[in-house]
């Protein structure tokens, strides 16, 4: 009797879960934006999102949640309950938490919704900064030490991986490393004079220089961007930079492990269709993004190998506070 209660009981909870699921969304979802407003991921995010909302048929509220480089925002998703209605709209950086010693979560405790796009790293500086491009802000670097005013994310923020890969390339650069909370506020302050110069996404830098708002120093990518065709790849200036290029961060939407697969599916094939919108497509190639649009097993590949490059790019930097190897993440180069 006892074995035929528990197995009927078992099954009603998995009908229950299946109607849930089929039924799904009935209330409002919750998206955490994993940076602050303005940056490249709340662009991303809210640019996407309103054409996915229209193809799940529900509604998706964004709430930005800033802090500890984007960890604050993915341990509150994580610990609410997995059932598609808490959203996780973030970057690449919790790929490098555990490293860098921001936490023992990533995106390994999470399923990949869609992968949307990745950008390309660019170095920008204020337009009254007294150089035009990597080589002079090198030459202005060792001729006044500690003067640069070099804008920060906190580490594992795109702008701590070009900055270990410069130092890596380089040597140790003696500059005043200034924190802000997102790229969005970074390149507030660059424009503003607060900072001198700044590692930031093409996404987010290119209608500041448009605008001739910040003046761009080198793509970080081993050829010019068709985008801005003037401004020289850094491997231009520095040939050491091709064993670490191409290199770029991501923009993707995640829930956590546990959530039921016909929620995952219909959260995929929503964030699928509001991709292909001509105006978030239009949006993303006007500011030099390159579009993924990438779930399921493709997308886990991607992760992975995007961690295991950048891991190793970060440790032998000297940047980590523990080797990748602790994690199981083996070189790239590895068999």
């Amino acid at each position: 009797m006892k074995r035929f209660v528990f197995g009927a009981v078992s099954a009603v909870i998995v009908s229950a879960s299946c109607a849930m699921a089929q039924d799904y969304p009935t209330k409002e979802i919750q998206g955490i934006i994993q940076w602050g407003a303005s940056g490249s991921t709340d662009t991303v995010m809210r640019s996407v999102t309103p054409h996915a909302e229209e193809a799940l048929g529900g509604t998706i509220v964004m709430q930005n949640m800033t802090g500890g480089v984007g960890a604050i925002a993915l341990n509150h998703v994580a610990g609410q309950k997995a059932d598609g209605y808490t959203l996780l709209m973030g970057a690449e950086n919790p790929l490098l938490y555990k490293v860098m010693g921001l936490g023992d979560k990533d995106y390994t405790d999470f399923i990949p919704v869609n992968i949307l796009a990745r950008g390309t790293p660019i170095l920008v500086a204020n337009p009254e900064a007294p150089f035009d491009d990597y080589a002079g802000m090198m030459e202005y670097i060792d001729a006044n030490p500690g003067e640069l005013r070099l804008g920060a994310t906190g580490p594992g923020g795109l702008p701590s991986v070009v900055t270990g890969m410069i130092g890596s390339v380089e040597g140790e650069m003696d500059v005043i490393s200034v924190p802000y909370d997102g790229d969005g506020p970074a390149l507030t302050a660059l424009q503003g004079g607060a900072i001198d110069v700044m590692p930031a996404v093409l996404g987010a830098a290119i209608e500041g220089i448009r605008a001739g708002k910040m003046k761009p120093l080198a793509i970080f990518d081993v050829e010019a961007n068709p985008k801005l065709p003037d401004v020289p790849p850094v491997t231009d200036f520095n040939e050491g930079y091709n064993t670490y290029l191409p290199w770029g961060p991501f923009f993707g939407v995640f829930v956590a492990k546990g959530t039921p697969d016909d929620v995952v599916a219909k959260l995929s094939a929503a964030y699928a269709e509001g991709a292909k919108n001509p105006d978030f497509v239009e949006l993303m190639d006007n500011r030099g993004f390159s579009m993924m649009g990438i779930s399921g097993a493709e997308a886990e590949d991607f992760l992975a190998k995007w961690q295991q490059g950048t891991t190793w790019l970060l440790q032998d930097a000297g940047l980590t506070k523990a080797s990748p190897e602790e994690f199981g993440i083996a070189r790239p180069d590895a068999d």
